[in-house]
């Protein structure tokens, strides 16, 4: 899928992601040895983002399971289509002569099979990638299913029999801890732990993924995701939540983020009542927005300490 880790990084870079070092090669390996990585990490940090940049960068498509609880085998792998097999009977069963072994023969292939996405992932012409996502919401069985497709990339299934590989995806397996994972996912898995970005970072996602152009206005939105998170609040922040904030600033033409745009920022970064009654409560989001801007000056501080002697941060 990807010639080089050089490769691969200009490819993520072209799909506007931004990647730390470790990570690049973690996927790189991957993609080479045929390797599932689990992403592991809280809700909103980027984790499926990741497959979504990887299919990008492959110039490929993405196969999503959701996962959930209670999720079975046909929403996975699929269901033989009991409307397209009563067709067949309508249409063919007398060209068969009533040989019943034919026709049961007949009902049961991969032409009647309503197909879900485990399998669809393994049939492609070209790899594609395979997103099993939140796959920490599903039970001991369910994971135990996954295991035959990660180690022999094949399917087994009753009445149709084993379909093996026509290109083998790459997989990406989200988790956001909610049960521990089994060993033997783990086992056959690379593993990678995410976590929210750091201010300097999260001001580098918004400059690469937001069309804000004021560089002191993405760190403050950098240094107000920070903040946020801080506050160890019911519903996290996200990525994906300050990157609308900073197009919602755009939008309304706002350059600053000032103590008295409270009710106007509260919707948006709010999702919980709890969540809106701690901002709500006197000096909570003065207190924020001043966090902000001491996170945003600090890292001014780092850059300019960053900078090679005799060099100016203008240049």
């Amino acid at each position: 899928m990807f010639s080089s880790v050089d490769d691969l990084g200009l490819r993520l870079e072209a799909a506007k992601y931004v990647i730390d070092p470790v990570t690049l090669q973690v996927v790189y390996l991957a993609a080479r040895m045929q390797k599932p990585i689990i992403v592991e990490g809280p809700p909103g940090c980027g984790k499926t983002a990741l497959a979504h940049a990887i299919a990008a960068a492959g110039n490929t498509i993405i196969e999503r399971l959701q996962c959930y609880e209670g999720i079975n085998e046909e929403k996975a792998i699929g269901k033989f289509d009991s409307s397209l097999q009563k067709l067949f009977l309508d249409t063919q069963a007398d060209h068969l002569q009533r040989d019943w072994d034919a026709i049961r023969g007949a009902l049961h292939t991969l032409e009647l099979f309503e197909q879900g996405p485990l399998l669809r992932s393994l049939l492609y012409k070209k790899p594609c990638v395979l997103l099993i996502d939140e796959v920490d919401k599903v039970d001991e069985g369910f994971e135990a299913l996954l295991l035959e497709i990660l180690s022999e990339w094949q399917i087994s299934i009753p009445k149709l029999g084993t379909i093996k590989h026509t290109t083998i995806p790459f997989v990406i397996l989200t988790s956001n801890e909610v049960r521990r994972l089994g060993d033997p996912l783990r086992r056959r898995s690379f593993y990678l732990r995410v976590e929210f970005p750091t201010v300097a970072r999260e001001a580098e996602i918004l400059q690469v993924r937001s069309t804000t152009t004021n560089a002191p206005l993405r760190r403050l939105i950098a240094g107000l995701a920070h903040a946020l998170r801080g506050w160890q609040m019911e519903k996290p922040v996200s990525i994906a939540e300050i990157l609308e904030l900073a197009q919602a600033l755009e939008i309304l033409g706002l350059e600053d983020i000032t103590p008295e745009m409270r009710n106007i920022l509260l919707p948006l970064l709010a999702k919980t009542e709890s969540d809106r009654k701690r901002l709500l409560l006197r000096d909570g989001f003065a207190s924020l927005v001043h966090d902000a801007h001491r996170y945003a000056q600090e890292v001014v501080g780092d850059m300019a300490e960053k900078e090679p002697s005799g060099v100016t941060a203008n240049r």
